[in-house]
């Protein structure tokens, strides 16, 4: 992997932060209400598979109007099939612990919350966590941390060949992302052996001042050091690696460009952008106080989903189940290649749920209230994975279980050499409908494996002829018992 050192060595004391707060809005000011010409020429640039400038990417974040936004709208619905076709990627987050010494207003877990339930599991319990998502069906995690000793890259390591560790029947993980606090370079290597797929971590808000006004204690109120752990990660040999902001604590507009500018930076520093951006707009919390937060509406969500689909056209976004479904359903046509289901926040959540619905179905009662002292926000889409895998199916959305890329090292800049040339799609729905048709086969009911069949025979017909014959004998292959079979 490149590394520059002239302008990324973080041991040197005149590297400066690369986020510049009089950069980003000079650049918003003098973008303002630009031409639909000039709106149509910018998509036409991305649609290209070009990544787009923070002036280009300002000019979209500008743009007034019905039809400059059906512009805007329609060109991420385009590259998006572009570059990664129909189809979805499917994770479960797996919260570890919730222990945390940083007091972040927004967040469930600060410390000033005495209401907050603090619980890290057990080894058991993290294994009882693990064979409770395999029965479902579940393949790809990504393990939660709150910023606290007892969680350190030692930590983190074991409880990652731990959930690797766990089989049955045909359930594994076979990928473990991560989300934890900032680490140094050593740590990130103690991480790194482990396996771990994506490291990611969120700045939150790339405004230093509104940084400030929410951070009010713990290691998380060192700016810096959160905005350079992507560089230290990097440097410790991490090539995937996930950005993102927590929207509705400043300016959209200005974090989406702060995204885009973390996003050059990274690649002029190592030759790799980010593996994904995430956007989560805040939901209510324990306790949280809601008066200084600047909630960001459904049409200036979608607006911004889409301008990051734009201008990072080969890095995948994730979009959860903080959002209502609608919603959800709704912005998966407009970029998001990667989503959340059946997500339990609690910590212990994915067992507990198990015997909570026995107990339901038992006696027919409805389901339970969210109880916000033992998770970390209020969670707005609770269907299942198979619900959630039901309504892709009915849009003709191909759930995807996939982690080819992850296992055969097409990561970092081997991804990014597929990726931006939108070769990509040429493995994604290949391998989306190899790891579909094994869920199909080993957790769907009856109707949902009829229905998720004719949509593998639809879409396979669809695939270029060169691959087709492969995927037609590995679909046979699956149908005859084998597992695990990708491109």
């Amino acid at each position: 992997m490149l590394f520059n050192p002239q302008i990324c060595n973080l041991k040197d004391e005149k590297f400066l932060p690369f986020i510049s707060v009089e950069e980003i809005e000079t650049i918003l000011r003098n973008t303002q209400n630009p031409s639909v010409e000039r709106i149509r020429a910018v998509v036409e640039r991305s649609l290209g598979l070009n990544r787009l400038s923070m002036e280009e990417t300002a000019l979209l974040l500008n743009a007034r109007g019905e039809e400059a936004g059906q512009i805007i709208l329609e060109g991420a619905r385009m590259l998006k099939r572009k570059v990664y076709g129909e189809r979805i990627v499917l994770f479960a987050p797996l919260y570890i612990g919730n222990r945390c010494i940083n007091n972040c207003a927004y967040c469930g877990f600060r410390t000033s919350n005495r209401d907050a339930l603090r619980r890290t599991l057990s080894d058991a319990e993290i294994e009882s966590e693990v064979r409770g998502l395999e029965e479902a069906g579940q393949k790809r995690l990504i393990l939660v941390y709150g910023e606290h000793p007892d969680y350190s890259p030692e930590y983190i390591a074991h409880t990652v060949k731990l959930v690797y560790g766990v089989h049955q029947d045909n359930g594994r993980i076979n990928r473990v992302n991560i989300n934890a606090a900032p680490l140094d370079v050593e740590g990130f290597r103690t991480v790194k052996e482990a396996g771990i797929g994506t490291y990611q971590i969120f700045q939150e808000t790339y405004h230093p001042e509104t940084y400030r006004r929410f951070h009010l204690g713990g290691r998380k109120m060192d700016y810096h050091w959160r905005l350079t752990a992507m560089d230290r990660a990097m440097e410790a040999g991490i090539d995937d690696v996930g950005l993102g902001v927590l929207f509705g604590l400043g300016d959209w507009r200005f974090e989406v460009l702060a995204l885009v500018r973390h996003v050059n930076h990274l690649e002029a520093c190592f030759g790799v952008g980010p593996h994904t951006i995430s956007f989560p707009r805040i939901q209510n919390a324990s306790n949280l106080d809601r008066k200084e937060l600047t909630p960001v509406n459904d049409d200036d969500f979608t607006r911004l989903v889409a301008v990051l689909r734009l201008a990072v056209p080969y890095t995948g976004l994730i979009l959860t189940a903080r959002e209502p479904r609608q919603l959800r359903d709704r912005l998966i046509g407009f970029g998001v290649s990667q989503i959340d289901a059946g997500t339990q926040l609690e910590i212990g959540g994915y067992t507990e749920y198990a015997q909570k619905t026995a107990i339901r179905k038992a006696s027919g009662s409805g389901p339970e209230a969210q109880n916000l002292h033992r998770e970390q926000f209020e969670l707005m889409d609770t269907r299942s994975l198979a619900e959630t895998i039901g309504q892709l199916v009915e849009t003709g959305q191909i759930p995807s279980f996939c982690t080819a890329c992850y296992r055969k090292g097409r990561t970092g800049e081997h991804f990014m050499e597929f990726s931006t040339k939108g070769f990509i799609k040429r493995y994604c729905t290949p391998n989306a409908l190899l790891t579909f048709a094994e869920w199909l086969e080993d957790y769907a009911d009856d109707d949902l494996r009829s229905r998720g069949w004719r949509l593998i025979d639809q879409k396979t017909e669809e695939i270029d002829p060169e691959r087709k014959e492969m995927v037609v004998r590995l679909l046979d292959r699956i149908r005859g018992g084998e597992r695990d079979l990708l491109l």
